[in-house]
């Protein structure tokens, strides 16, 4: 048995969702290999190849791969699927975006979202916003998988695969458009180990920045918003942590002003450390939260800008 995984990557290392999907490959057992797609993506493979358990790291570079199409990754894959019983790729944007074309090129039911591997044919994927578990055995040749990082712990460093390169797929049909990136110096959402995140309770956009940007600076956190948050136009459709926004599992997850709607708590209710304030003391935040502080924002935050000092 061998297994691929397609890596989460930007260009000069890999990104922590990789590791875990690695992780998650290990369970389903073989050789696992490494995919990695891109332009000038050469340092991101050498990345790769010190992640243990990974047996090699197929390169795949061209001008056309720069940025991630799901016609061009699939293209890709296609060729190099006969020799894997399983492709897994984290899931990212990306990988929910490329993973059901490739499943669908290979007559394949997708498997979205997995946060346990039971056996090499059965897995655990959360269903209706994470109140529900459900196991999928697939009898499928060829199972695609996305993998769900916050359900698995980042392999170790230590390997050294071998590098190999392969050819680059093409997607002729396809053109690259544009893109509107957002710098910032705060840690990416996803991947950040502290994530201060505000509802619907601020009020507006300025008061929303006002309030957890000074914050996240201070506990050098990413900011997130819930869904209702993003609805008003408070904050970036980019810090929506929810079933339709990221899911997030940091070390320390700080929900101010959010009530706990079923569909943020499918987004961050894994995370290690759930502080919530807010002024209602029956919101459903607290039901979830390890610590709660019933409190107006506009008291709690700056007592608590006071005292990390």
């Amino acid at each position: 048995m061998a297994v691929l995984v397609i890596a989460d990557h930007d260009g000069a290392t890999v990104r922590d969702t990789t590791h875990k999907t690695v992780t998650a490959a290990s369970k389903i057992g073989g050789d696992i290999d490494i995919l990695v797609v891109g332009e000038g993506a050469k340092a991101a493979a050498e990345a790769a190849a010190k992640i243990k358990g990974v047996r090699k790291v197929l390169l795949a570079e061209s001008a056309g791969l720069g940025k991630v199409l799901a016609e061009t990754v699939e293209a890709t894959v296609l060729p190099l699927a006969e020799g894997y019983d399983a492709i897994l790729a984290p899931a990212t944007t990306d990988g929910k975006n490329f993973a059901p074309r490739i499943a669908a090129k290979l007559d394949v039911a997708p498997i979205s979202d997995i946060i346990e591997v039971v056996s090499a044919d059965t897995f655990v994927r959360p269903i209706y916003a994470g109140n529900a578990l459900e196991t999928i055995q697939s009898s499928d040749a060829k199972k695609v998988i996305t993998v769900r990082p916050t359900g698995f712990d980042a392999a170790e460093e230590g390997g050294s695969a071998s590098i190999e390169t392969v050819t680059g797929g093409d997607a002729p049909k396809t053109t690259f458009v544009s893109e509107e990136k957002v710098k910032s110096d705060r840690p990416e959402l996803g991947a950040a180990k502290i994530v201060v995140s505000g509802g619907r309770a601020m009020g507006s956009s300025e008061e929303f920045h006002a309030v957890m940007d000074p914050l996240a600076d201070k506990l050098g956190a990413a900011v997130g918003a819930s869904r209702a948050a993003v609805d008003a136009g408070y904050a970036p459709n980019d810090y929506q942590v929810g079933q339709t926004g990221k899911v997030v599992a940091p070390e320390l997850y700080i929900a101010i002003g959010i009530s706990g709607a079923i569909q943020h708590l499918a987004g961050m209710k894994d995370s290690k450390i759930i502080v919530a304030i807010n002024k209602d003391p029956d919101a459903p935040i607290f039901q979830v939260a390890d610590y709660g502080l019933v409190a107006d924002y506009k008291t709690a935050v700056p007592e608590l800008m006071t005292a990390l000092g």
